[in-house]
């Protein structure tokens, strides 16, 4: 089996259009994964205001039943 030693311009020009294509497509996936990441970052402060405001809740709740306590 021999193997021509020069390419054809369609070779050529495939391979361009596979590399273009490849990069274009790892471009778009960086792209997704860093909007994936800013929202986590969004989700982690929404997050850490949720636990305030329920362990505000859960003192509310506490104060509350230690005034109905001393009101029965």
């Amino acid at each position: 089996m021999i193997i021509e030693s020069k390419m054809t311009l369609g070779l050529i020009f495939a391979m361009a259009t596979q590399a273009i294509a490849a990069l274009v497509w790892a471009g778009g996936a960086a792209e997704r994964l860093d909007s994936v990441e800013q929202q986590l970052r969004d989700q982690r402060l929404v997050a850490e205001r949720l636990a305030r405001v329920e362990a505000d809740v859960s003192a509310a709740r506490r104060q509350l039943d230690r005034i109905e306590g001393k009101l029965k």
